[in-house]
C-alpha cells in the first residue's frame, strides 16, 4: 500500500521561550517491508542549527535548537511510504520456538545479531510487578511455541482492556494500567512487552502510524488520526513479528513503522527541553492517506 502522511505538532507558550532544543523522530524507517519515497520537516521558526542522525536503535533523528525567542512553534512531517504484506507461512505461529527454549536459541546468535538480547530486558516503563508476572505466565505454559504464547497475550489485551484516550497520560505506570484496564496504544504495547520481558522474550516498541477508516458512509476526518504504537517480537524461525494489541492483529501492510526501541521514551515523536515559556498547550494533528483512494 502506498500512504501519504502528514503530522502536525504546534506548541502554544504561555510566555515567550528563549531556548529551546528538541529531538525529533518523526521520518519513517526503511525495512524489509517498508521503502520511503519521501520525507520533509518544516519548522517555524526556523531553527539556528539542525543536526540528522541514526540513533543506537538505527533510527533517523533530527536534532534542532532555537535561540530567538518564539511564543508558538509549528513542526510539520510530510511522508511518502510504501508497505508491503508480511506474509507468514502457515503454522509457523504454533511451530516456532517454544519459548522456554529462546536462551539457547539466542545463545547461538552471531556477533550482528547479539543487540536481540537487549530487547529481553525490563526498562523503567516495563517493569513487572507480580501480578503482571502471574498474568503473562497464563500465556505461556511450558513448551508453548513463543509466537502463539505472544499471539494469545495480544488478543487478550485486545478483548479485555478498553481504549480510553482520558483515562492514562505518559506518565502513567503500565501497574496502573493493568490494574485499572483502560489506556491507549501506548500503555497496551508497554503491558505486552512487560509481560514478555518478565519471561525473557525479546520485544521492541514500535511507533508509527495506522490507517484508519471511518464508518460506513461517512467521510474521513482529515487530521483526525493519532500516532500509533505496537510490538515486535522475535522468534529464530522468522526474527521480528509485529502484533498490535490495540487492535488485536497481527501486523501486515496497514501499518507504517517510523522508529523502534525499548519503550516509548526512546522514540518519543518530539522530545525537548525549554528555557521559559510557562505552561504550554499541544495541538497534534496526523492524516494517514492512501495515495490510491480518491480525494
Amino acid at each position: 500500500m502506498r500512504f501519504e502522511v502528514s503530522h502536525r505538532t504546534s506548541y502554544t507558550y504561555a510566555s515567550p521561550v528563549a531556548q529551546s532544543q528538541h529531538l525529533l523522530h518523526l521520518r519513517p524507517r526503511a525495512t524489509a517491508h517498508q521503502s520511503v519515497a519521501h520525507h520533509k520537516i518544516s519548522i517555524d521558526p526556523d531553527p539556528a542549527a539542525r543536526a540528522e542522525r541514526l540513533d543506537a536503535f538505527g533510527n533517523a533523528s533530527v536534532t534542532i535548537s532555537l535561540n530567538v525567542p518564539h511564543t508558538t512553534l509549528t513542526i510539520d512531517a510530510v511522508s511518502r511510504v510504501e508497505t508491503q504484506p508480511r506474509h507468514l507461512e502457515t503454522g509457523v505461529i504454533d511451530a516456532s520456538t517454544p519459548w522456554d527454549q529462546l536462551s539457547p536459541a539466542m545463545s547461538a546468535l552471531n556477533s550482528g545479531q547479539l543487540g536481540i538480547r537487549q530487547y529481553t530486558c525490563a526498562s523503567d516503563t516495563t517493569r513487572a510487578n507480580a501480578d503482571i508476572f502471574a498474568f503473562a505466565q497464563s500465556f505461556f505454559p511450558a513448551g508453548r511455541s513463543v509466537l502463539a504464547g505472544v499471539n494469545a497475550l495480544n488478543q487478550a489485551i485486545f478483548k479485555d482492556f478498553s481504549f480510553d484516550p482520558v483515562a492514562t497520560d505518559v506518565s502513567t505506570p503500565v501497574s496502573e494500567v493493568f490494574a485499572k484496564r483502560h489506556g491507549v496504544c501506548q500503555d497496551f504495547s508497554h503491558l505486552a512487552l512487560t509481560c514478555l520481558r518478565a519471561l525473557s522474550i525479546p520485544a521492541k516498541y514500535v511507533s508509527g502510524y495506522i490507517q484508519t477508516l471511518p464508518p460506513p458512509g461517512e467521510e474521513r476526518l482529515v487530521g483526525a488520526d493519532a500516532s500509533h504504537a505496537w510490538i515486535s517480537v522475535w522468534a529464530p524461525e522468522t526474527g521480528w513479528v509485529d502484533f498490535d494489541p490495540t487492535n488485536g492483529l497481527i501486523v501486515q501492510d496497514q501499518h507504517v513503522t517510523v522508529a523502534f526501541g525499548r519503550d516509548y521514551q526512546d522514540v518519543c515523536p518530539i522530545n525537548g527541553i525549554l528555557l521559559g515559556g510557562g505552561d504550554h498547550k499541544i495541538d497534534v494533528a496526523v492524516d494517514v492517506r492512501d495515495e490510491d483512494e480518491p480525494r
